[in-house]
């Protein structure tokens, strides 16, 4: 995947994250333990005789929790093809580092960039700041609740633009179901000026052996105003197998 620099991220968010970064590792210093953890995750399905499909979905995701500060990076692609045609294309990249000013609450900073080949758009970039919270912070259950202001740039696949802020609005449910299961819900909503953006990525994760697991995801987004031909809202069931480390 080659994606061109300018598209990534716009200057003022990358210099914030940037600044956040290095006052991270400034407030850091009296924790130990600031190793970056996460998992990788493919799910790939071919079919060949009288049809001839591919799917190939792959994710990784790291996090990183410290005393003060929290970062988590995400990076998504999907490619399938039908008879050698290809019939759904997807890349995205999402950041996202919160500090926490007391025990249950903090400030976050999000960049997010996706390129759906078949969405209508050449690509979408957002970021957001805001305020969150903590609002469960139980040994099995945490909830996180985030609101704050944003901007979206948006670039259509005829050539023309379009540059609109935004207020977005997030909720994060992790629920350890048993020791060897995990259900997750992330819930996310951009209301922009001209276009409201709302996903839904809802996931069960059974521990197999070890590092290995296997994930279920159900993803549906929804986008208010899209070009036309474009359906308005995209549904998802991925099955995956998964690694952690």
């Amino acid at each position: 995947m080659v994606l061109k620099g300018q598209q990534i991220v716009s200057g003022s968010a990358a210099l914030f994250l940037m600044a956040m970064a290095t006052a991270a590792n400034a407030a850091d210093t009296q924790v130990t333990d600031t190793s970056w953890k996460g998992d990788i995750e493919l799910g790939i399905v071919t079919t060949t005789g009288n049809t001839e499909t591919k799917t190939i979905n792959a994710k990784a995701k790291a996090k990183t929790e410290r005393e003060k500060w929290r970062h988590a990076v995400f990076i998504e692609s999907l490619n399938s093809s039908n008879q050698g045609n290809t019939t759904a294309k997807r890349y995205v990249v999402n950041g996202q580092s919160d500090y926490k000013f007391s025990e249950h609450n903090y400030f976050f900073a999000m960049v997010n960039y996706e390129d759906d080949s078949f969405s209508g758009f050449d690509y979408r970039l957002s970021e957001a700041l805001g305020y969150g919270r903590r609002v469960m912070d139980g040994a099995a259950v945490t909830l996180d609740l985030e609101i704050g202001p944003g901007a979206r740039q948006s670039k259509l696949d005829s050539g023309g633009s379009s540059n609109e802020y935004t207020l977005r609005g997030a909720a994060k449910l992790a629920w350890k179901v048993s020791d060897t299961s995990m259900f997750t819900e992330d819930l996310s909503s951009d209301v922009g000026e001209d276009v409201t953006i709302t996903k839904s990525v809802t996931a069960l994760t059974a521990q197999v052996n070890g590092s290995l697991a296997t994930k279920i995801t159900y993803t549906i987004k929804n986008t208010s105003d899209v070009p036309a031909g474009i359906e308005k809202t995209d549904t998802e069931t991925a099955v995956t197998l998964v690694y952690s480390f």
